[in-house]
Order: structure tokens, then sequence, then C-alpha cells
């Protein structure tokens, strides 16, 4: 069944430096079993005498291609999924790129054999990681922030007014606008034309917005109604419309009216059409909401923080080489994102003007603490036994249910069939492992934290005498530690 791994037999010997070789053992039936569903693709595709097109038997075609030629391509095509399945059934977290060893392929009636030799996640030494002292701030809506989202509110409801009067900066103007490009041949004498898509009706442009091409905008201020200016410009050089792109050009612009932006009094009139009685009520529930939120990004920043503090406390063997797999890693997902909003890797760079290299160089410390971050709570679901049953797997499924529409209970079933209920009970095992760190910390103030850490100890005047090393203040997590 598609998705259900494969009862592939794997033996794990570990290497060096967080290393292990993975032996898989593929059954014959397997094999033979994939032999034959690649034969029968290959017989929908050949022509033979006496054969409509697409019914020519698998024994037919193992014996006109030939078997070790069909297993070779039942082989490519499967290998990638037998090394998934392998990797589930040997219970390793992969850190980087495997190298794959495939031996021989086997006679008719035998299993099949290959061995993986990859990075895997190190094995954390728990230090304490219960009544850690984390640092936790305390909520507050600032009233600069308050303000701001009032700012918000008066400019969606903004009015714009027409006035007689040259075009000053925040102003928006109505225009009729008409592009033209010289010739290429600068020789000719031949005359600008207009370009496809460098004409425009009515259009409504904020001056000093910065959304229009450099220099279009600047080239408005101070036109009145009824007046027409030339205006002559550059595209950039990595203008969106590459037949544009870095070449001069000039617009002819009919400026037909200047608009002024009003904006609302904060008033009861103001409230009323946002929705309130009064000023007061508005400001209280946008306070509200900025707390509420804050609330929400304080408890994910304590439980962070709560889960940095146990690692601190913790010894995990990290190398150089799993660091650069992790950073390559991050890198990858980071570009197939990217790719999503049509942004390739050569696009990126050429945006950023950096170079691949500094990117991963850039991306180590993240990628390391990330390693060690994964290695304790790992730890932590082993020392505590974390097991979510399936009534705990169908609270935390309950919102993607709802949002694709389905029941939990179906959705829960689905994810049995495919063979993904597992990673998402590891997925919340290690959540529920992070919350039972942030639970049993010890939340103080970032101000207690902060004297804390200038406190006088023993071991600090020790530590002052000549010849010998400060001694690093113990149980107390900082964000710079």
């Amino acid at each position: 069944m598609a998705g259900v791994p494969t009862a592939l037999k794997t033996t794990v010997t570990e290497l060096p430096e967080s290393r292990v070789r993975v032996q898989v053992e593929v059954p014959p039936g397997e094999v033979e079993g994939r032999v034959e569903q690649r034969a029968r693709k290959l017989g929908r595709e050949l022509k033979l005498p006496g054969f409509r097109k697409g019914k020519v038997p698998a024994p037919l075609v193992l014996q006109r291609v030939g078997r070790e030629a069909v297993l070779e391509e039942a082989v490519r095509d499967t290998l990638s999924s037998w090394y998934s399945d392998a990797i589930e059934t040997a219970g390793i977290v992969p850190v980087g790129d495997p190298k794959v060893d495939l031996g021989d392929l086997p006679p008719q009636g035998q299993a099949l054999e290959f061995s993986i030799e990859i990075g895997v996640l190190p094995k954390a030494e728990l230090g304490s990681y219960e009544g850690l002292e984390v640092p936790r701030r305390d909520p507050a809506a600032a009233e600069e922030l308050i303000s701001a989202q009032i700012e918000e509110m008066r400019e969606r409801l903004a009015r714009l007014e027409t006035v007689e009067r040259e075009a000053a900066e925040g102003d928006f103007v109505v225009v009729d606008y008409v592009g033209y490009l010289p010739s290429e041949d600068a020789s000719s004498g031949d005359p600008a034309e207009p370009f496809e898509g460098g004409e425009g009706r009515d259009q409504l442009i904020e001056l000093g917005s910065g959304n229009l091409i450099p220099g279009f905008e600047e080239g408005l201020l101070g036109a009145g109604a009824g007046e027409t200016r030339t205006i002559e410009l550059s595209f950039p050089a990595d203008y969106g419309a590459e037949h544009l792109a870095g070449r001069d050009a000039s617009f002819e612009i009919a400026v037909k009216e200047v608009k002024e932006k009003h904006l609302p009094e904060v008033d009861e009139d103001f409230a009323i059409d946002a929705g309130f009685d009064n000023v007061a009520e508005l400001r209280a529930d946008i306070e509200s909401r900025l707390l509420e939120a804050e609330e929400q990004k304080i408890e994910d920043e304590f439980r962070e923080a709560a889960l940095d503090a146990a690692v601190a406390q913790a010894t995990v063997p990290i190398t150089p080489a799993l660091v650069e797999a992790r950073a390559k890693e991050m890198w990858e997902r980071m570009l197939h994102s990217l790719s999503h909003n049509g942004i390739s890797r050569e696009a990126y760079l050429q945006i950023t003007g950096r170079e691949e290299s500094a990117i991963l160089a850039e991306m180590q410390p993240d990628a390391e603490q990330a390693l060690r971050r994964e290695a304790v709570v790992t730890a932590i679901v082993a020392a505590e036994a974390i097991s979510p049953s399936d009534e705990e797997v169908l609270v935390a499924i309950g919102p993607t249910a709802e949002r694709e529409g389905v029941e939990a209970e179906k959705l829960l079933e689905d994810l049995r069939r495919a063979g993904r209920l597992e990673d998402v009970r590891e997925d919340l095992a290690a959540r529920k492992a992070v919350e039972l760190v942030a639970e049993r910390a010890q939340p103080i103030s970032v101000e207690q934290a902060a004297a804390r850490e200038q406190l006088w100890t023993p071991e600090q005047e020790q530590a002052e005498k000549p010849g010998e090393a400060a001694a690093e203040p113990a149980g107390l997590w900082t964000p710079d530690r």
C-alpha cells in the first residue's frame, strides 16, 4: 500500500563523529514485485507483433528486454523510497546528505542489499532541565503601538479632496501618461516610439510613496491641474521587464487633478466609524488586542528560553561536519520556500549580492543551536517516556482537520494509512517535551536575571586571583550563554 513502509531488514553500525552505517536488505518478494511492476509499465509502452499496444504481458517484456535491464530500472525508480523506509526502520534522525553504496544486483529470488552512511542527530547527555531559572518579561502595550494602530486606522479612513494648487509631496495626482523609448539605433534619427505597457489613463499616483521608478514621482512635484510635463528617466538595471531594464525612457504626462489627503480627527465620530462608542473604548480594544498578541509572543519566547536553558545544562557532541550539513539543509529549505514566490537560487544571490558560501557560514551558529535543541528534546522525550496517545493526536490535528473540512478521526485514519502517523506523534512528543521544560521552569524578571549576573560570589573572588580563570555562574540561563 502506498505510504506504508516496506518490511526491510536493517542493521545499524555506529561510526565516529555522529555517523552511522545502515546495512539494508530488501526482501526477495519486494524486489520481484518491483520488477514485475516495472515490466508491466514497460509493457504498456512496447509495440510487439501480435499484441495490441499497451497489452504486452510482463513475462514477455522480461524475456525481450532482459530481467537485469528491468531490474536496474526498478531499483532506480524505487531506491529513494527504500532509503526513506530504511531510515524509518532503523529509527535514526539523519543529518546531511547520505552516501549510498549499492552492491551488485541480485539474481532472481534473492534479496537486494545496499548500505547507507550518513550523519545522525547526536545523543545528548542531559543535565538539569527542571526548575531552571528563566527570565520572562511582563506584557505591556506601549503607548506608541496604540497610537500607531490608530494612525493606521486614520490612513484607511482618509479622504482625498481636489485642490486648486501645485502638487506637493504627500499629495495625490490623477494623470494620463505615455512612455517612449528612443530608437535602438542612435544614429538613425528615428523618433522615439511608445512601448508596450507604457500607457496609463486616469492613474492615481501618491507623490513621495516611492512606488514608481525613480524620477517619475519627483518629476510631478510642483505640477498643477491642466499642465503637461515630459520627464526623462532611466529604468533600474534590475527592473522586472527585461526589455526595459537599464534603458532610458521619456514620459509625457498630463496632470488632470491634484488631490490632498485629509486624515480624520480622533474624536467620537472617528470611534463610531470604527465600531465603538467613544475613543476610550476604541483605545481599550486596541490595547487588549495588543496585550493578547504580546502575551503569546512572551509565552513563545519563554518556551524557547527554557529549552535553551536546558540545552546549556546538557552535553551534546556536535561536530563541524554536522553543523555544515544542517546549515545546508536550512539553506535548501529556505530556497524551496523562496521558489514558491518565483525566486530562484541565482536570483536570490543576485538580489542580495552575496556568495552562497557566506550565507552558509552565517547560518552555522543557528544550525548548531538547532541541532543541540533537537538532541536535547529527543533525550527528554526518552527520559520522560513521552508517547502521545491517539486522543492527544486527535486534539493536536483538530485545527488542521477543521481547515481541510474533514473530521479529525478521518484525518487520523488517513495519516495512519499513509504511514505518517508516527511522524505526527513524534512532532507532538517534541512539543510536549518543550512544554514540560517550560512548565517546570522558574520564571524570573529580566531585571532580576541581569542583577544576579552582577552579584558577588566567593567563586568570583577566587577567580579574580592572578593566574586563575573566572568561574561561570552556575544554574542561571542568560540570553548570551
